[in-house]
């Protein structure tokens, strides 16, 4: 099923930028019905209990309630709440089924990583030469930062990117013979974030960057010399592809006068939310229907998502709610440092903090499906581990 399931992430990803909803349809009716699947075989052979069912199932029996009850300011974005959480549930679920076989364990991770370099590529080449064209023929539906291949928001692509770049740092420092090859994947997918000038993303794929070697060497599963020795490679490589997109846009938005504008007011909106409703909340999805009651100022545009996915979990799912997606998060520190190339979970969850990586079926099933991927890694070496391109 490892194809499949492939093939549907790389649809979700190329048709983000698309303003109808099908795309979105096509993408988790082809999920659940993998994860029917799934679960028919785990029917046939059980597998063995992970923590993360426990708080994705939780959002997803929160939201059932939350509309079957009334408890909800708009129960049609709690609808929709609903079905991506079933989304992250079942890709999990998929993941933790499918997974378990090595092999399709090493080509998944293998696939995602050429895809993000091949989407990565052609989204540099595309800011600076299509105009704002996506794949150069389409109009952006709207622009809301730097148009980044078929991702219309700077921040979105830089989630996108953050959860899979540790893994072609890993195959940099681990696979010596290749090292060159992955050390240039990482590069460009660096240099896109750098492009892309989001200043989130630009920090946390930097300590990616710096970490993963480390890691690695703190571990005792690669040499110094071999750590030394990516580590200049990378950085040759790193220099060359970020003169090339330039450094001068992200770091003008590092000096701005209040970085934190409008994201503060709208956190602090956002906690008044939540202490109005500490139990239920406001119902799933609800935010931007609700916020205006608790705005602190008004900022003149319509404010979407309170730019702080922690908040708004708990916000819209009280903070039952926020405490069990906490867990989630607790919980995936472990195996990502365990793994190396799984960081790019944590990184993604530490993104939430000023903005909304989840918010997208598409885009947040990244994140849980290399969390389903850390879960089935358990203990096993990865020393004897030898990725596939697909």
């Amino acid at each position: 099923m490892q194809v499949p399931l492939a093939a549907l992430f790389f649809f979700a990803i190329l048709t983000l930028w698309v303003p109808g909803y099908w795309p979105v349809t096509v993408f988790q009716v082809g999920i659940f019905a993998l994860a029917a699947i799934a679960v028919w075989r785990a029917r046939l052979s059980p597998q063995a209990f992970v923590w993360p069912i426990v708080p994705l199932t939780s959002a997803l029996v929160l939201g059932i309630f939350q509309w079957l009850t009334g408890r909800t300011a708009y129960a049609f974005d709690t609808r929709l709440a609903i079905l991506r959480w079933a989304t992250f549930l079942s890709v999990f679920l998929i993941g933790i089924s499918v997974f378990r076989d090595s092999a399709a364990h090493r080509w998944f991770r293998s696939a995602i990583l050429w895809f993000a370099c091949l989407v990565s590529i052609l989204a540099t080449i595309q800011t600076f030469t299509s105009h704002g064209r996506i794949f150069w023929l389409f109009d952006a539906p709207y622009v809301a930062g730097y148009v980044m291949g078929p991702i219309l928001y700077r921040n979105h692509y830089a989630a996108f990117i953050e959860a899979v770049l540790p893994i072609a740092l890993y195959l940099a420092v681990r696979r010596e013979r290749d090292s060159l090859l992955y050390s240039g994947m990482a590069a460009i997918m660096y240099a896109s974030v750098v492009a892309c000038s989001s200043r989130a993303g630009t920090v946390l794929t930097t300590c990616e960057v710096v970490l993963v070697p480390l890691l690695l060497w703190a571990q005792r599963r690669a040499p110094a010399r071999t750590v030394a020795v990516t580590l200049l490679r990378m950085g040759l490589l790193f220099a060359l592809f970020t003169l090339v997109v330039g450094w001068d846009s992200v770091w003008s938005r590092f000096w701005m006068p209040d970085p934190m504008a409008v994201r503060r007011e709208l956190a602090l909106s956002t906690v008044r939310m939540a202490a109005s409703h500490p139990w239920f909340g406001t119902g799933l999805g609800t935010w931007a229907s609700v916020y205006p009651r608790y705005a602190v100022f008004d900022i003149g545009l319509f404010a979407n998502q309170a730019h702080n996915e922690w908040l708004q979990w708990t916000a819209e799912g009280g903070l039952p709610l926020g405490v069990m997606l906490a867990t989630l998060f607790f919980w995936s520190l472990r195996p990502a440092f365990r793994s190396v190339w799984g960081l790019g979970v944590v990184a993604v969850f530490l993104h939430a903090i000023v903005d909304y990586p989840f918010s997208r079926p598409a885009l947040g099933a990244w994140a849980i499906v290399i969390l389903s991927l850390l879960a089935v890694t358990g203990a096993k070496s990865q020393d004897s581990e030898s990725p596939e391109r697909p």
